[in-house]
């Protein structure tokens, strides 16, 4: 067993089972539908399907990083319950500001525990990237690697998390000023999927505009292809996560058929309520160790 905790934010998109198999502590962030808050706590106190029909039905949903004093609380309890040094990892900050906050109650908590080290990386990923990236380290850990070893090979490796996703509801991104309108809804009047992916600075990016979900599914495919370690040979470990279960599903399945050689079955995860929040629904997002993102 470690001599420290893995920790990580409630964004990283797998479920509690997950996280208690893989022994992860993490923290939630929070959302909001109108005015009332939510903890993101891996869909255990609200349905997937049940935020984006409120979403739908006209509600407006945002999200609320996690804060100082929340990961003050967490590192804290964690320190009090097994006293043990932490490694945090947390969402992008390409994408959020939570890592200067969790660096910030990092420096408080060893102020309040001399002999306790916290370490906090910045992922550089996002949604079910995220969460393979955790599942890589959690891996490191149980092979017996110190807190230091790890937390250099994360630095050193965490851009090797491939992301690419599709939606094909551009609703959400319209409302929250992604999109412009009019491009927005000529898109959607055209059946046009954008296709994205996270930058080097762990930043959402649109890369391509295709047209229908069969050909953006198809291209998603071949950009693994393209930039998998060792291409239609890749052993590694592939995530997908979606707000879109049926396509969630069918490219799962495509994957699956196109890689014979991955480690284990595709495993498939519901997105988050902080990235859903969003989002929307109608979003498949594919995650894989290849290339290091370097644009």
């Amino acid at each position: 067993m470690a001599d420290y905790i893995v920790s990580c934010c409630s964004a990283a998109d797998v479920s509690p089972e997950w996280m208690q198999k893989r022994d992860l502590r993490y923290i939630c962030f929070s959302f909001f539908l109108n005015d009332t808050e939510y903890k993101d706590d891996l869909w255990v106190t609200m349905r997937p399907e049940d935020m984006y029909r409120r979403m739908l039905a006209g509600e407006v949903s945002k999200t609320s990083q996690i804060s100082v004093v929340d990961y003050v609380e967490h590192f804290r309890k964690l320190i009090n319950e097994e006293d043990k040094d932490i490694l945090h990892v947390t969402l992008s900050s390409g994408i959020t500001g939570t890592y200067n906050a969790a660096v910030l109650a990092a420096k408080q908590v060893e102020d309040e525990f001399p002999k306790r080290k916290i370490v906090v990386i910045d992922s550089l990923a996002a949604s079910s990237g995220y969460g393979l990236l955790m599942d890589y380290i959690a891996d490191k850990r149980d092979e017996g690697w110190t807190l230091p070893q790890l937390a250099a090979w994360t630095e050193e490796n965490k851009l090797h998390i491939v992301h690419w996703f599709f939606s094909t509801d551009l609703t959400f991104y319209i409302r929250g000023g992604r999109v412009s309108k009019a491009s927005g809804y000529i898109g959607m009047a055209l059946s046009i999927c954008p296709l994205l992916n996270v930058d080097y600075k762990g930043r959402l990016i649109p890369r391509e505009k295709i047209r229908t979900k069969k050909k953006v599914m198809k291209r998603q495919l071949e950009k693994m292809i393209e930039q998998a370690e060792n291409g239609l040979d890749y052993d590694g470990k592939c995530f997908i996560s979606q707000s879109d279960p049926e396509a969630g599903e069918e490219f799962r399945r495509m994957v699956e058929d196109t890689f014979p050689k991955l480690k284990g079955k595709v495993q498939l995860f519901p997105i988050g309520a902080t990235v859903g929040a969003h989002t929307g629904p109608g979003t498949v997002a594919l995650f894989f160790w290849g290339k290091k993102r370097e644009d």
